[in-house]
């Protein structure tokens, strides 16, 4: 039986005694992945910058656990509003740039905390 090895990235941390992830075998499990730039600790107010910082936390996350965005099977996108959805693709297509060969997605609106306006969270294989 493989071992769970949780993942805890420095500028990535919530606040809460929860990893940002696991593997366990082969398999990645992230947990909420915001757009908080890593670097600096700042949330952005601007939707596109919120985007972009969150697809960097994706790829900080993939290489943490020893992937690339190349390895991800499946997102789920959570939107605080449907509006964002738009300033969410942007990122969204810069990483998966060929339209036959993306990870599925699956997007939901739902309450998220204080300024955060979505967050993604992962399952891959390595």
């Amino acid at each position: 039986m493989a071992k769970r090895k949780s993942i805890h990235i420095k500028g990535m941390e919530h606040g809460a005694p929860i990893p940002n992830g696991v593997v366990i075998g082969n398999m990645v499990f992230s947990s909420a992945i915001g757009g908080k730039d890593a670097k600096t600790g700042v949330l952005s107010e601007d939707p596109g910058e919120q985007a972009e910082a969150m697809f960097r936390n994706l790829a900080l996350f993939m290489e943490s656990v020893g992937g690339t965005v190349d390895n991800i099977a499946h997102v789920k996108l959570y939107l605080k509003d449907e509006k964002y959805r738009d300033q969410v693709n942007v990122p969204w297509e810069k990483m998966f740039p060929d339209e036959h060969d993306r990870p599925a997605r699956h997007a939901l609106k739902v309450d998220l905390r204080g300024k955060n306006l979505f967050q993604i969270e992962v399952t891959a294989v390595l």
